[in-house]
């Protein structure tokens, strides 16, 4: 069993990791941005209050979008 501040570390390495990534696949040319968001934040989630709560956020919200709405074709 690993320590509590080196798994603290790990996570937020391996989260930021995949946040930063998704935010540069936002401005440079690449599929999965929202994903590498969501999963960066679930990382995130296992060893932090904040991001579990933000978390909590984001799938109320992804709940609320319909994905007709947002594909409809003109």
């Amino acid at each position: 069993m690993l320590p509590s501040a080196l798994r603290k570390t790990i996570a937020l390495v391996i989260g930021s990791t995949l946040i930063v990534t998704g935010l540069l696949l936002i401005v440079l040319p690449g599929p999965f941005t929202m994903p590498l968001l969501v999963l960066g934040l679930v990382v995130l989630a296992l060893e932090f209050a904040w991001a579990e709560a933000m978390l909590i956020r984001v799938r109320h919200h992804g709940a609320k979008l319909n994905p007709k709405k947002l594909f409809k074709k003109p």
